[in-house]
């Protein structure tokens, strides 16, 4: 199973958060008490939201966060790759130059096409999807045992 770290997940209902009501400047110990997290886990992902500027931060009595975009502009993608790094389902895909077995593995091109599709459809959800979700059928994918099966169910395109 693929998990993202408590950070990410964190990072995201942050997020979240402040996207329901982006024009109010949120304090981090206020954000830290409404989604029930601890204060120095909600204040470090707000700082490395902030350097990679995905939030505006101001200091002071009047100090908190805002998003520095609009939620229509920020994706799941975004969020991930800064509060994870790179999203690869495999080290090679990851982090190229890690694996032995890289240059001569047969996956390989297998691995890059999936995380490419991972990574689109990760990109594809906003922010502002997040505020207002939608109701997804499940995929079945004891059905779907192949990637032609895949392409002709229209649940991935080639």
């Amino acid at each position: 199973m693929i998990r993202m770290s408590k950070m990410t997940d964190y990072g995201i209902v942050l997020m979240t958060h402040l996207a329901m009501n982006p024009e109010i400047q949120h304090a981090a110990a206020d954000l830290a008490a409404q989604v029930e997290m601890p204060l120095p886990t909600v204040s470090k992902i707000l700082k490395q939201l902030a350097r990679a500027q995905l939030l505006i931060s101001s200091r002071g009595a009047q100090g908190g966060y805002n998003l520095a975009k609009s939620p229509r502009d920020i994706s799941i993608a975004e969020i991930i790759t800064i509060l994870e790094g790179p999203i690869g389902l495999t080290e090679c895909i990851s982090t190229p130059g890690e694996c032995g077995q890289e240059s001569r593995c047969s996956t390989r091109a297998h691995w890059e096409y999936i995380n490419q599709v991972i990574y689109r459809a990760l990109n594809e959800i906003k922010l502002s999807d997040m505020v207002h979700p939608v109701r997804l059928h499940p995929i079945q994918f004891h059905q779907l045992t192949t990637h032609s099966a895949l392409l002709d169910t229209g649940n991935i395109t080639g």
